[in-house]
């Protein structure tokens, strides 16, 4: 089978794709992967091969200000994503398109779902879509309405005048256990979107070995990290607040700084700070894990067995610190609501016997990350066997014979 996956964003949003991806390479199919050029080499890690798709994050994240701290409400961060989006509609959908021709399936991230529609539907092709958090139906469809129909000319496709008939593949990149009323709300609508569990590469890094023998140096640590997708404003007073929360509790700390620039600064006994780190071979040596919301962290961290201190920042952040609070794994607060005060309480309430109890239950009804890939990657494989309904036949089936010839 031949299968191409896109996605847009951070590493947040492009690892899942790319261990789905990795999954069905192994299985032998061949796998075409289209990412931000700045995380292609990334990709080429986990051992796929990548093209160039969309805008350089990093750039983009530069260019809307995406800081701890300073960054717009939630809501207002996704808007402005997917405006940014809709304006490279016509690009994103023709590097789609060219790609795309003779695949046996589509899959894109969330971002690119109604752009796919169209694709897959002009190349008579099964679609899916990985959603790393809970989204409502046609939740985009007022910023992207008019660059869809734009790129329905374009493509030769009819005018769409209601609701879509074609029903996605939506694969739900999180255990169910996060969000367990959605099950059944969007079971009693018909919707294709099955709960895989978390997917992740767990690729190693350069320096997993040097922490390691950090922390075999003292007490386990503490991990800070602050994710891929928001640089720290102040990086040296942040730094200076988790120190003094570490000092007054007696806990050394392990800091990532994933994009922030937190170079210059010292380590001692008591605090490393590193760029990346394996945080499956890392977190289960760790006493708690303090992040930026985002899932695959969060779904790390649990997994490992540890205590969850989510500071959420921007767009779906906020759900996780949420779960996180729901499931009592931990607590869940907003990034800019965090003062030394408040952070020492934190620590205080979740480096508990209680919480490392309750987090332990928890990791043992999540999916491991290879049971999840393998999920994954069964549902595409049946998606491609079922094909496409009589109600997505279009012009171009007669054409796919040939098209697959050039894949």
């Amino acid at each position: 089978m031949r299968f191409v996956l896109a996605t847009l964003g951070t590493r947040g949003d492009i690892e899942p794709c790319a261990a789905i991806g990795r999954e069905l390479q192994r299985r032998g199919h061949d796998v075409r992967m289209a990412v931000p050029p700045n995380y292609i080499g990334f990709i080429e890690s986990a051992g796929l091969a990548a093209v160039a798709h969309g805008p350089d994050q990093e750039r983009q994240n530069a260019d809307i200000e995406l800081k701890y701290g300073t960054t717009p409400s939630p809501m207002l961060m996704a808007w402005e994503i997917y405006q940014g989006i809709t304006r490279l509609w016509p690009e994103l959908g023709a590097a789609l398109t060219s790609l795309a021709d003779g695949a046996d399936l589509l899959l894109t991230d969330a971002s690119q779902q109604g752009l796919a529609a169209n694709v897959a539907e002009y190349h008579d092709i099964p679609q899916a879509a990985v959603h790393i958090y809970p989204i409502a139906d046609n939740a985009h469809s007022q910023i992207t309405k008019a660059a869809e129909d734009a790129q329905r000319r374009e493509l030769g496709l009819p005018e769409q005048t209601g609701p879509s008939t074609r029903q996605p593949l939506e694969i739900q990149a999180y255990d169910e256990l996060f969000f367990p009323e959605m099950a059944a709300a969007w079971a009693g609508h018909g919707f294709r979107r099955p709960f895989v569990g978390g997917l992740t590469l767990e690729l190693p890094t350069d320096a997993d070995d040097e922490v390691s023998s950090w922390i075999a140096a003292g007490t386990p640590p503490i991990y800070f990290g602050f994710g891929s997708s928001a640089r720290v404003a102040s990086p040296r007073d942040v730094i200076a607040m988790i120190t003094a929360a570490c000092a007054q509790l007696g806990e050394r700390a392990l800091i990532c700084s994933g994009v922030s620039d937190l170079a210059g600064l010292p380590d001692s006994n008591h605090v490393k700070v590193v760029n990346s780190v394996n945080h499956a071979t890392v977190f289960p040596a760790c006493r708690a894990v303090v992040h930026h919301g985002g899932p695959g962290t969060t779904f790390a961290g649990i997994r490992a067995g540890i205590p969850t201190l989510a500071l959420a920042v921007s767009v779906d952040q906020p759900m996780w610190a949420a779960a996180v609070n729901q499931l009592e794994v931990g607590i869940g607060r907003r990034f800019i609501e965090t003062t030394l005060d408040s952070l020492i309480a934190d620590l205080r309430s979740i480096l508990t016997p209680r919480c490392v109890t309750r987090t332990r239950e928890v990791a043992a009804q999540m999916a491991t990350p290879a049971q999840s890939a393998a999920n994954a990657a069964d549902l595409l494989e049946d998606a491609v066997r079922v094909g496409a309904p009589a109600d997505r036949q279009t012009p171009r089936t007669a054409m796919k014979s040939r098209s697959a010839q050039r894949f």
